[in-house]
């Protein structure tokens, strides 16, 4: 008879998943309602599995997981989670879970399955199949996912694609799994060549050169990029990705996962194609915030730093030249550092060319000397709010939304300050406050009352 201790603070769950395990006569239960009455009897009983509720009060299902594994413990563990969480499941997999198995919308749990999940987990234990087991524990948590995601072995074969990459892609799960060769890449290039998922141990200045901008990489971790691609069909788009190697409980290489994103609307601006896209250096002897010690008021009366702003302005508007055009912007501030428009162009400049953090510095600095700028403010808020999407930070989106209202209070018929503030809310997770801001956006544009932004540029264009 199979020992399983189960861990869960619902007492109905309890009761319930013992009844039912017991009722085969094959395993015996020992149901706890809290992590730490279970951590001290590990220290005296062993049991042949542990089912172990995710969202326990205390410590959670993770933190137990790392508490038993850092004592050697190898008991195989079946987790309980009752939503789909990408950094839950990761985290379980990195700290030696052998199951996952979500827990149904009503009080019928799937007890079936956590029979054969036990069953599978004890006898896999001692019979040298933890690879095998691990690539399907990864196919099961991919397929839990509600991002769009998908998951290659280290040979380069599909293990998994859920629903929502189905979705994103149009592309059927059975059409690739177990298809190597780069077949998984088509449906985001067209073509077959290695992508994202396939560069997650390579020097990011190599990635760079296969036209991706590299946003964020943690050590042994994801690493985040946005490229452009072309469907089958020949149509651009401008894709997210998050790409990240997978161990399991004894280091080893077991897969590579991905989540993709179609970010099309958002990143319509940023420049992709050269591969040195940031760290955008100051000409020789060029210092943006300092004013020359004479001659600055005379030289901004006589138009000089007007000049400077114009060939600026040309520069990026007409010939996507950036770099050249952000020296100029700094020509210009050398005369006036207080030119707000300056300021904001420099920051698109920035931005474009994928250097944020000189971006925010400019529309923030643009921002102090003309608060209530409305082409300033749009231009902070799809700052904001690209940072927000490639680094999947909730701070920089509720500044985006708080901006673009900013904008929309003063220019309430800007249909794309509207659509902004729909696109922030739903990365947010707020579906439905979003669709408000959508149809605002429908309707500006069905009843063609749509206002553009005024810019600055357009006047020396």
């Amino acid at each position: 008879m199979l020992s399983v201790l189960v861990v869960d603070d619902d007492p109905a769950i309890l009761e319930v998943t013992r009844q039912v395990l017991e009722r085969s006569h094959e395993i015996s239960v020992k149901p706890i309602s809290s992590s730490r009455e279970a951590l001290d009897i590990l220290q005296k009983n062993i049991f042949d599995a542990i089912v172990l509720d995710y969202d326990l009060p205390g410590i959670n299902g993770i933190e137990f997981l790392k508490i038993i594994r850092g004592k050697g413990d190898v008991t195989p563990v079946i987790i309980f989670t009752g939503v789909g969480r990408e950094h839950a499941a990761i985290a379980a997999l990195n700290n030696g879970a052998n199951f996952f198995l979500k827990k149904g919308e009503d009080t019928d749990m799937p007890f079936v399955e956590l029979q054969q999940m036990i069953r599978h987990a004890v006898d896999q234990r001692f019979m040298g199949k933890a690879k095998g087991l691990s690539r399907k524990l990864v196919a099961d948590l991919i397929n839990f996912s509600l991002d769009a995601e998908f998951a290659i072995d280290p040979e380069g074969n599909v293990i998994a694609w859920n629903t929502a990459m189905e979705h994103l892609t149009g592309v059927p799960a059975l059409t690739l799994l177990g298809k190597g060769n780069f077949a998984y890449v088509e449906p985001f290039f067209g073509r077959r060549h290695k992508m994202l998922v396939d560069m997650i141990f390579t020097p990011d200045e190599e990635i760079r050169k296969s036209r991706y901008m590299i946003i964020n990489r943690e050590k042994n971790g994801p690493v985040v990029a946005v490229t452009r691609a072309k469907k089958v069909d020949g149509t651009e788009w401008t894709l997210w990705m998050k790409a990240m190697p997978l161990f399991d409980n004894h280091g080893e290489f077991i897969a590579a996962a991905s989540i993709v994103r179609d970010v099309t609307s958002t990143f319509k601006d940023v420049s992709i194609e050269e591969p040195e896209h940031a760290g955008v250096p100051l000409p020789h002897g060029a210092s943006a915030g300092t004013a020359p010690a004479s001659g600055g008021l005379m030289d901004w009366i006589l138009g000089k730093a007007a000049a400077q702003y114009k060939e600026g302005v040309n520069l990026y508007a007409r010939k996507r030249n950036y770099r050249d055009a952000i020296a100029a912007f700094d020509r210009a501030l050398e005369i006036d550092e207080k030119i707000p428009h300056v300021w904001n162009d420099r920051g698109i400049c920035y931005r474009t060319l994928g250097d944020y953090d000189e971006a925010l510095k400019s529309f923030l600095r643009a921002v102090e000397l003309a608060p209530g700028n409305v082409e300033i403010l749009y231009e902070l808020g799809e700052t904001l709010e690209q940072m927000g999407v490639m680094q999947m930070n909730n701070r920089y989106l509720e500044a985006a939304v708080e901006t673009f209202k900013m904008v929309v209070n003063s220019l309430p018929n800007n249909m794309e300050s509207w659509n902004h503030i729909g696109v922030c809310l739903k990365e947010l997770g707020r579906p439905e406050e979003s669709k408000f801001y959508f149809d605002r956006a429908r309707d500006i544009k069905l009843w063609k009352k749509d206002i553009p932004l005024p810019r600055k540029r357009d006047e020396y264009l």
